[in-house]
């Protein structure tokens, strides 16, 4: 007779643990031995590892059983965006999709995944099993979950927000902003955007309210903050009518900030029924100077003189943003159009306040309407030397 006693180990991470086996072996004629000892060999054979049964999470995203939860992560964006059921219309996509998020609810869970890790979906499954390693019951319904709610928690941090996007993301931007690409209507659709997108059958958010915000070359210079009075509509207890209230908004204006930088602030603006509110943005406009225009962060300054300035040479007082006067020595003759710099006494760099641009000094020669006969002889017995 022969006994064959096993001794199994586990998978832990997809790594196998060896397994041994002993025979014993029992000859029949052992009985009448006076030991009444049993001959035994034992010995270590080969055997079958022992994987857990059910799916394998990982496949199904694709990673290695040793990837952090940023990998898991990107793996999931990437092919929920691609099996999305409203945006793939293969006959699989929805249950590829539903399991997809199974895997992200499972991976991204410490708890979860360590019973999955040593046990499986099975152990996920029986609450016996997890029991004997010290973890206490869970069932693959509580992990299931929705796969929509998930998508929507996932990329907007809301289970009452659907998205219908282009799953072509060709870039890190692309990758962390799934919304980049896609413009709102205030009707809570998406508009004609790349060729056109469905409309989304949930909450969404509203285009943006754009307002100019006028700023003045010395507020640039030394930066401010700019209270804005804006009126909005909000939504009462009901979640159907409207009312009308103002809110002041401090816009900050760093120092050298250029024209076209956009500020925004986040659902201040609009709300709606079913839609989140709108944002706000204020786009930065210069506004007209009297003595400066603005070039990059450069300002340029328009010096006019006379004919007689610019040939016998002069001394032109410059005016600065801090209300400064700078002398500005000019020896040489000056043609219509010629320039010099004042450096450092521009605008801040935006990146780097503490340095800043020149004060570009531009020459416009006032020629006279007519001159004396006498003064033409002159002028011409003078000229006729250069």
């Amino acid at each position: 007779m022969v006994f064959i006693w096993t001794q199994f180990g586990v998978k832990h991470k997809n790594v196998n643990v060896k397994c041994k086996v002993r025979v014993m072996h029992r000859d029949d004629s052992s009985s009448s031995s006076s030991s009444g000892e049993s001959s035994r060999s034992e010995q270590e054979a080969p055997c079958l590892s022992i994987k857990p049964v059910g799916k394998d999470f990982y496949k199904v995203l694709g990673v290695a059983p040793d990837s952090n939860e940023d990998e898991i992560k990107r793996a999931y964006r990437k092919l929920a965006l691609k099996f999305h059921p409203d945006k793939n219309s293969d006959a699989d996509a929805e249950d590829k999709f539903k399991e997809i998020a199974e895997a992200y609810e499972i991976l991204t869970d410490p708890k979860k995944r360590s019973i999955y890790d040593q046990y499986g979906e099975e152990g996920l499954k029986n609450g016996s099993g997890m029991s004997m390693a010290g973890h206490s019951s869970t069932h693959c319904s509580d992990v299931k979950g929705d796969a929509r709610a998930t998508f929507a928690s996932f990329f907007h941090g809301s289970d009452h927000f659907d998205i219908f996007f282009e799953p072509d993301l060709d870039s890190e931007e692309d990758l962390f902003n799934p919304f980049s690409r896609f413009a709102f209507s205030h009707v809570g659709g998406f508009s004609h955007h790349e060729g056109g997108l469905r409309r989304g059958r949930r909450r969404l958010q509203g285009v943006a309210v754009v307002h100019d915000l006028l700023v003045t070359l010395e507020e640039v210079l030394r930066g401010c903050t700019k209270h804005i009075k804006v009126t909005r509509s909000r939504l009462n207890l009901d979640g159907r009518s409207l009312r009308s209230e103002d809110k002041v908004l401090n816009v900050v204006v760093k120092k050298g900030w250029k024209a076209g930088t956009k500020i925004t602030f986040p659902r201040e603006g609009d709300e709606t029924p079913n839609n989140t509110p709108a944002d706000v943005t204020f786009v930065l406009k210069d506004k007209k100077h009297s003595q400066f225009k603005r070039e990059g962060s450069n300002i340029v300054y328009t010096a006019k003189i006379t004919l007689k300035e610019a040939l016998c040479g002069c001394t032109v007082n410059v005016p600065t943003l801090d209300n400064r006067m700078m002398p500005l020595p000019c020896s040489d003759i000056i043609k219509p159009g010629a320039k010099r710099r004042l450096r450092g006494e521009g605008l801040p760099y935006p990146k780097s306040p503490s340095q800043r641009g020149d004060l570009v000094v531009e020459f416009q020669v006032l020629f006279p309407d007519r001159i004396p006969p006498q003064s033409r002889e002159i002028i011409k017995h003078s000229l006729g030397k250069c």
